[in-house]
Formats: C-alpha cells, sequence, structure tokens
C-alpha cells in the first residue's frame, strides 16, 4: 500500500528517476495497492528520456513493499515501491518493463505491461 507523497521507483525505461505520489481516485480511496493507477509528479527526469522533470503522470503500481494478500491465503510483498508510467490508454510510454511485477497487475487488465515484464510474481 502506498499514500500521497511516497517516492515510488520507475519501473521502466520512461526517463523518470522518481516519482512522488500527488493523487488517487476516489474509489481507491486513501491508500493504493498492486494494479492501481495513481497521479504522480516526475522528480528527476533523464534528458533523453519520454518524460520531463516535474511532469505530472499516471502510474501503475507494480510493487509494494506492503504484503498483499492473495485469494488462495499467500502473501506477495517486494524490496521497493515501483511504478509504470502509463499514457490515458493504459499502455506504457517507455518501450521496456524492468524487474518483477505483481500478478495482479496482469489481472486488473495490463496484459501489455505483462508481457514486457521479465518475470510475472
Amino acid at each position: 500500500m502506498v499514500q500521497v507523497r511516497t517516492m515510488l521507483n520507475p519501473a521502466d525505461n520512461s526517463g523518470a528517476k522518481k516519482l512522488m505520489l500527488i493523487g488517487m481516485s476516489s474509489k481507491i480511496g486513501t491508500k493504493a495497492s498492486l494494479g492501481d493507477v495513481v497521479l504522480c509528479v516526475v522528480r528527476g527526469a533523464d534528458p533523453a528520456g519520454v518524460v520531463t522533470d516535474r511532469e505530472k503522470v499516471r502510474v501503475l503500481i507494480v510493487r509494494t513493499k506492503k504484503e498483499v494478500r492473495r485469494k488462495d491465503g499467500s502473501y506477495v510483498r517486494f524490496d521497493d515501491n515501483a511504478g509504470v508510467v502509463i499514457d490515458k490508454l493504459g499502455l506504457p510510454r517507455g518501450t521496456r518493463v524492468l524487474g518483477p511485477i505483481a500478478r495482479e497487475v496482469k489481472e486488473a487488465g495490463y496484459n501489455k505491461i505483462a508481457s514486457l515484464a521479465r518475470e510475472v510474481v
């Protein structure tokens, strides 16, 4: 689970160095989890990247430090909080997805991001 002002690592090659969560939809509430789309601001960006510094972007959360319970009773957690920068259609703005992503992302309907990832946990 992540909340407002949480710093996320970018899990793609869009050019962002850090992402700060600044908002989420009202149906999510105050805490977002795996597979949720949130609004972030880019903190530091590569000059040759797709995104620019201080740009507001939509981000799909693919990894969280806080464990998430699955329907079969198991839990999944990761070493960092990470997200993938997406456009309005839900497609990634970068061309690669780095690191493992959670199965909840694919179940949320983001098959393109799941297919770009090396490992779906």
